[in-house]
C-alpha cells in the first residue's frame, strides 16, 4: 500500500511541477506566450527577460515553490517510514519529479523551462543550509557577470563541493543527487553555455518589458 501511495504522490509531485509559471503568468496577465520570446523558454529568467521583475518575481517564486512543497508531500503519506535515509530518499523522488515536470510539462506539450528555480525549491526543502551557500555563489556570480545562466551554472557545479567538502555531508544519496545538479544544469543550459562563448548571451538588467 504505501509503495502504491508513493507511486502516486510521485505522479502528483511531477503533475505540480507541470503547472506553467511563466505562460500561466504571460498569458492571463500580458496576452504573452513568452515562449515565443527571448530565448523560447518557459521559465522565470526568460519571463525577466521578456515582460520584466513585476511578472518575473511571482514566476521565481512560484517555480521554487513548486520544488519546495513537492518535497515535502512526505507529511501527506498515511505512513511515514520511520528510517531518515528512506524518509530523504522519498522526498528526493518527489522533488526529482517535480523537476522532470518543469522541463516537460504535460499542460504545455512537454516544452518546459530549464528546472533550475524548482530545483532550487527542491534543494531548499531537502537541506537549506546547502541551498543557502549555492544561492550565495549565485548571487555573486550574477552581481559581477550579470548572467543569469552564468550563475546558475557556476552554482550548482559548486553544490557538490558544498554538500561534500564544505558540509561533510556522509549521506550517500545526498552525495550523489548532488552530482547530478551540474549535470542536469549544463545538460539545460547547452546553448546557453554557447553564447557565453560567443558573448553573445543577454543580460538581465530588471528592466521593463
Amino acid at each position: 500500500m504505501l509503495t502504491t501511495e508513493i507511486l502516486l504522490f510521485i505522479l502528483f509531485a511531477y503533475l505540480t511541477g507541470a503547472f506553467p509559471s511563466a505562460v500561466w503568468v504571460g498569458k492571463v496577465f500580458y496576452k504573452i506566450d513568452v515562449r515565443e520570446f527571448g530565448s523560447g523558454n518557459a521559465g522565470a529568467t526568460n519571463t525577466f527577460r521578456v515582460l520584466g521583475k513585476k511578472a518575473g518575481v511571482p514566476v521565481l517564486i512560484m517555480d521554487i515553490f513548486k520544488g519546495w512543497i513537492c518535497v515535502n508531500y512526505i507529511l501527506f503519506l498515511t505512513n511515514i517510514p520511520q528510517s531518515a535515509d528512506a524518509v530523504f530518499e522519498i522526498q528526493l523522488a518527489f522533488g526529482i519529479a517535480a523537476v522532470i515536470g518543469h522541463l516537460f510539462p504535460i499542460y504545455t506539450g512537454f516544452r518546459g523551462g530549464k528546472g533550475i528555480a524548482t530545483l532550487l525549491g527542491l534543494l531548499i526543502g531537502l537541506h537549506a543550509v546547502a541551498a543557502l551557500y549555492s544561492i550565495l555563489v549565485f548571487v555573486v556570480v550574477f552581481l559581477i557577470s550579470k548572467y543569469v545562466s552564468l550563475g546558475s551554472i557556476i552554482a550548482s557545479v559548486s553544490f557538490p563541493v558544498i554538500v561534500i567538502l564544505i558540509l561533510g555531508s556522509t549521506n550517500v544519496s545526498l552525495n550523489l543527487f548532488a552530482f547530478f545538479v551540474p549535470i542536469l544544469s549544463l545538460i539545460t543550459h547547452q546553448k546557453n553555455i554557447e553564447r557565453l562563448l560567443r558573448s553573445k548571451e543577454t543580460k538581465i538588467t530588471f528592466g521593463k518589458k
